[in-house]
This record gives structure tokens, C-alpha cells and sequence, in this order.
């Protein structure tokens, strides 16, 4: 009986380390830091504020909608990213730039990966993806932030 008991916390053990290990190497993959996630609620309180120094935001996906935002299709296409890689040449590499998509939430999101690594290859040093882990409609429209 005890043999069972140490075997059954041993296997927890090796379960709650995978799934530790899991969630720590994917977050540790991703081209942005958690500290380059930008909240919706800091983003709407700068368009808010017309003495914020307000930043250049890109719409790289197929949705719409953050005030002042430049669209640029979606990025997963190589057509829209050389075009906006063209765009960004001219920037200086310490603009401060906010990048979102909204399409559908972060895990399936087939343009925020690309945009960012982007961002990094061409040396940007002050970019920051828009926090919309379910999409706009949910994390930005249905909160009244501004359009």
C-alpha cells in the first residue's frame, strides 16, 4: 500500500512538471516578452489622452477598428508582410509601435508570430503587441475602447 501511494505522488509529480515545463517553454518561444504585451485598457487611456505620446499602431490582421490605426492585411500572406516591411524601413528603430490582429485568440493566430519577428529582424527596440487573448470584438469593441 505504500509503494502505491509513493508511485501515485511520484506520477504527479512527473505530470505537474510536464505541464510546468509545457507552459514555460512555450512562453519562453514566442517572439515577444510578456513585458512587450501591452494591455487593451493602457492602449485605450493613451488614445484617450491627446497629450500621450502616442504611438504608431499597425493592424496586421483581417479585423479593424483601434482608433488611429494603420491596416495592413494580414501579415501570414508574404504579399502584405514584404509590403509592410517596405514601410517600416524608413522608421526609426526606436518608434514606438503597437501591433495587433484580433482575429481569433493568441494560440491560433496566424499573423501576430510573424509581425513580431518582423519587428525583431529589423531591429526594432519599442514594440508591443495589443493583449487581445480572445479577439477585438470580446477584448476591445465590448469594452467601449475607442474605434
Amino acid at each position: 500500500m505504500k509503494k502505491a501511494k509513493v508511485g501515485i505522488i511520484f506520477l504527479f509529480i512527473v505530470v505537474i512538471g510536464f505541464f510546468s515545463f509545457k507552459n514555460t517553454y512555450r512562453q519562453h518561444n514566442e517572439p515577444w516578452t510578456p513585458e512587450q504585451l501591452m494591455e487593451p485598457a493602457a492602449l485605450a487611456a493613451i488614445l484617450n489622452n491627446p497629450a500621450a505620446r502616442q504611438p504608431v499602431i499597425y493592424n496586421i490582421g483581417f479585423s479593424g477598428g483601434v482608433k488611429n490605426s494603420i491596416g495592413e492585411g494580414p501579415v501570414k500572406e508574404n504579399v502584405n508582410l514584404a509590403k509592410w516591411k517596405k514601410q517600416l524601413q524608413d522608421l526609426p528603430r526606436s518608434t514606438n509601435i503597437v501591433i495587433y490582429c484580433g482575429c481569433c485568440p493568441f494560440e491560433h493566430c496566424p499573423n501576430i508570430r510573424p509581425a513580431f519577428t518582423l519587428l525583431n529582424q529589423m531591429g526594432f527596440t519599442n514594440q508591443k503587441l495589443l493583449n487581445l487573448p480572445h479577439n477585438i470584438k470580446v477584448d476591445w469593441f465590448d469594452k467601449g475602447y475607442p474605434q
